[in-house]
């Protein structure tokens, strides 16, 4: 079953999305915490900014119309997207001026411009697995940007769960493939 429209056209500019904004807060929080979980250790954003500057991408858009909550959390997971790819270029940028600090990650030393890197490279992957299959692309940005489950994905899509799992496992092999040879 459907989610019940937000609105037949949402009104344009900051003061739509300040109205929807409470109302899928704890939903982007909780979002924003699953992908946050992810990130490496001393993190310069917290799940909070992460929201926020999302919040912030949505409100710049001109034209926003968002069919229903799930559309909304859909284009939400893009917008967070946004965020960590660019925040992992300004590290990147900042990087190259300085040296190196290394963090711990799961027992195994991972330089934090390695992960900004790799975030980047991501991103510039999910580019091209837009253009082959936008669906997939979608799937990606929902499972791993936002950290929905199948389920939560198969709703803010309009797709089957089992869809959802399909698509996952083929874009997670394209993508290793992209990402390394």
């Amino acid at each position: 079953m459907a989610d019940p429209p937000l609105a037949s056209s949402a009104p344009e500019g900051p003061d739509g999305l300040d109205g929807l904004f409470p109302l899928v807060y704890d939903e982007l929080r909780r979002m924003a915490h699953q992908r946050m979980r992810h990130e490496r250790g001393g993190h310069t954003l917290s799940t909070t900014g992460l929201v926020h500057e999302a919040y912030l991408k949505l409100a710049g858009q001109t034209r926003a119309e968002w069919r229903d909550r799930g559309h909304f959390l859909a284009v939400a997971a893009q917008a967070m997207r946004r965020v960590l790819v660019d925040h992992a270029r300004r590290h990147g940028a900042i990087r190259r001026g300085g040296g190196t600090r290394r963090v711990s990650l799961d027992e195994a030393e991972m330089a934090v411009d390695e992960q900004a890197d790799a975030l980047v490279a991501l991103d510039v992957a999910l580019t091209r697995l837009a253009a082959l299959d936008a669906r997939m692309c979608r799937v990606v940005e929902c499972r791993f940007f936002a950290g929905l489950t199948d389920e939560e994905t198969a709703a803010v899509l309009g797709v089957a769960p089992r869809t959802v799992w399909r698509d996952w496992v083929k874009a997670r092999g394209w993508l290793h493939r992209e990402l390394y040879g």
